[in-house]
């Protein structure tokens, strides 16, 4: 793969390179009405796959923010044309990485060293390149370890890349006044955490400290010593990424048994920590030859405080959802009503909500749960498909929910298409036994 010898950090670089980007799509659509006009019979599907190519290929050369805008778009497959995902979801482990000189001086800048001073071996070229760092293969005393090195301006630029998108957000889920910045706000915080990787560190630590006790579930080992704010280091993890995993598998008991370690780890961190690992895409995890769930990278986390906590698992209560008194103060508490709401809107969003929560809640609320259930995903997908067809939705205030909704959000879709994946039959409450 090519490597990358410079990446564009400034305002007026990142902005061009979007702005050329948009040239390119606003170019594939005036092709594939042309063709429309001679072939009526055209699908959208060629123009789904140039737009996804091109968006892709700018948002890679620019990393950081705005790859990681694609890397979580990847993981909506219920929303997104399948062109998309599958390019999106290169992001995840799967971009052009920097070259030889840019890591020896990003090393230089971090620790006044090179690595080949600092590790007993080192490969400057990275096996495995993602949105906002690279992994390099180093050997210290014996041990085989994994370096992940910043890309550099990754920090600097999140401000300016959101302030980019932001317009187009607000355009697209139609968001009304400034309460909309709590949002936009919240990514922003939760991007600039991701960058900071002497916290990854700590946080790396305690989630191993906490979870290892789970069951099929292992974690490296972080370097303290050989970690900075830009580079961290830890074990050499060998196994299939999850999504190669469950291309191959054809045994359900094991399907089974590392569905139940993903599930058992999310539920742990969910209701006894609560904080939770926000990134669960499969370049995250590895199966190892032993079929143990492998967990990586713990840069988003998402702290759930009590006074959202409680009203959101609430909701998965039966008997919360079809009483609408209860129901309806579960949604004024969770932000999802609001006080300037007009008697339309709350009609419409209470119904909305009513459906989605029926929907997705239903893995709760028995003691197993079968996530390769077709059916469920086919409504989750007919659900999503009736709301991107609905007019009236577009005409509404869009600033609906808690601000931790984003991530708790995207942690619960992510986990669901894991286990959709895996094709798992998990036990809903197991994790309680590791109290």
């Amino acid at each position: 793969m090519k490597t990358i010898d410079y990446i564009p950090t400034s305002k007026i670089e990142r902005a061009t390179k979007l702005v050329q980007t948009g040239a390119k799509v606003g170019v594939n659509y005036l092709k594939y009405y042309g063709e429309k006009m001679v072939n009526s019979d055209l699908t959208r599907d060629k123009l789904n796959e140039d737009n996804a190519e091109d968006i892709y290929d700018g948002l890679k050369s620019l990393k950081g923010s705005a790859l990681k805008v694609a890397q979580m778009l990847s993981m909506d497959k219920s929303f997104l044309p399948q062109a998309y995902v599958e390019k999106f979801s290169l992001s995840q482990f799967s971009v052009p990485p920097l070259s030889a000189p840019l890591v020896l001086k990003t090393f230089k800048t971090n620790f006044g060293k090179t690595p080949y001073e600092i590790f007993d071996e080192f490969n400057a070229t990275s096996v495995n390149a993602a949105s906002i760092g690279q992994v390099h293969v180093a050997v210290k005393n014996g041990k085989k370890l994994a370096v992940k090195i910043q890309y550099p301006g990754v920090a600097n630029s999140i401000s300016s890349d959101l302030a980019m998108v932001k317009p187009i957000a607000i355009r697209m889920f139609n968001l009304q006044g400034k309460d909309s910045d709590k949002y936009f706000k919240e990514v922003e915080d939760k991007l600039i955490e991701e960058t900071n990787y002497l916290l990854e560190l700590q946080q790396s630590q305690e989630v191993v400290a906490a979870c290892e006790k789970i069951e099929n579930l292992v974690f490296p080992n972080y370097y303290s010593e050989f970690s900075s704010e830009k580079i961290i280091t830890m074990d050499w993890m060998t196994g299939k990424h999850l999504s190669e995993f469950t291309k191959i598998n054809t045994n359900p008991e094991v399907a089974n048994k590392i569905g139940q370690a993903l599930w058992d780890f999310y539920m742990y961190q969910i209701h006894i920590l609560k904080k939770v690992h926000a990134d669960p895409h499969p370049g995250n995890f590895l199966v190892n030859d032993q079929n143990q769930l492998v967990a990586l990278d713990f840069g988003c986390m998402k702290q759930i405080p009590n006074d959202f906590y409680t009203p959101y698992f609430e909701l998965i209560d039966k008997k919360v959802i079809n009483d609408p008194k209860i129901f309806n103060d579960k949604l004024f508490e969770l932000e999802i009503l609001r006080v300037d709401d007009s008697q339309e809107e709350i009609a419409y969003f209470t119904e909305m909500f009513h459906d989605l929560l029926s929907l997705f809640t239903k893995p709760f609320q028995a003691e197993t749960f079968d996530f390769s259930d077709e059916s469920f995903f086919e409504s989750i997908a007919q659900l999503g498909e009736r709301f991107s067809k609905d007019t009236n939705l577009r005409k509404m205030n869009g600033n609906r929910g808690s601000k931790h909704f984003i991530y708790m959000n995207r942690t619960f879709f992510g986990l669901y298409n894991l286990m959709y994946d895996l094709k798992a039959t998990i036990v809903v409450n197991a994790f309680e036994k590791y109290k």
